[in-house]
């Protein structure tokens, strides 16, 4: 199995930071997800915020939010390619990280910024993870699977 590589826009990659530092201000983690259409899904078209509840080490996608998420999913004939989220130090995937993706196909990406995304914009300290086909987690190089488009 062969997963894309992603090309994000320079503006959506500044959109990802600015989003993650206002949710979680420097005290609480967040996440945003990278979505594009299916009949172009290496081309990351939107930033989604999705509504949550968190704290410094976790949060907790609310329910009803991700069923209206998913049907308009579904309608639009769109996917998520990779969630991204903060952790208040290093970059890792927790086991939590590894148990509650929001999507659990095989080849799904989860990206992890370090320091809340206080940091400059971009991967520096970030860790990639890819979920293989029996189900774990594996690290990845950020450079085989994202491109900033400038």
């Amino acid at each position: 199995m062969s997963t894309p590589r992603y090309r994000i826009s320079e503006a959506q990659l500044r959109e990802t930071f600015s989003e993650l530092r206002r949710c979680g201000n420097g005290r609480r983690e967040c996440q945003v997800l990278w979505v594009s259409p299916g009949g172009d899904p290496e081309a990351i078209t939107e930033v989604i915020h999705p509504a949550h509840v968190s704290t410094a080490v976790s949060f907790d996608l609310e329910d009803r939010w991700l069923v209206t998420f998913f049907m308009r999913l579904a309608k639009e004939r769109v996917g998520v390619r990779m969630q991204v989220h903060t952790h208040p130090g290093r970059a890792f995937h927790s086991a939590t990280d590894d148990r509650w993706p929001i999507v659990q196909t095989p080849g799904f990406l989860s990206l992890v910024i370090p320091g809340f995304a206080k940091g400059s914009v971009g991967f520096e300290g970030a860790y990639l993870a890819e979920l293989d086909g029996s189900g774990k987690w594996r690290s990845r190089l950020i450079s085989d699977h994202i491109e900033v488009a400038r």
